[in-house]
């Protein structure tokens, strides 16, 4: 088991969710969180709204697969994500040592799905 986190531009979320679909991976956490990387004091511009300086807005998915489905998935978010401009946004792959489904008690790879 693995989890994934990837951060994304927000514009990209609706892409990125249509790929993930497409493999049947529909269980994502989505948040809204600040940040950068090697774009600081880039301009970039949110819903219309210019914004500038060393926090921008991204979006960071969280999404718990099992081993069949790493490969797929990181594939997926690439093809969503990818725009070919700094900023596009990184994945990042955790081995995930745990999982429990609270409804059932189902432990490991049945409590993903």
């Amino acid at each position: 088991m693995k989890l994934i986190i990837a951060i994304i531009q927000p514009h990209r979320l609706d892409e990125v969710k249509k790929e993930l679909y497409a493999i049947n991976v529909n269980l994502i956490t989505v948040s809204e969180v600040l940040g950068h990387g090697r774009q600081i004091g880039v301009t970039e511009f949110y819903r219309g709204v210019k914004e500038t300086g060393n926090l921008l807005r991204k979006i960071q998915l969280e999404i718990a697969v099992n081993e069949d489905f790493v490969e797929p998935t990181i594939k997926a978010i690439i093809k969503g994500a990818r725009v070919g401009k700094i900023g596009d946004g990184k994945i990042f792959v955790l081995d995930l040592a745990r999982c429990i489904r609270i409804r059932t008690g189902e432990e490991g790879p049945q409590a993903i799905g």
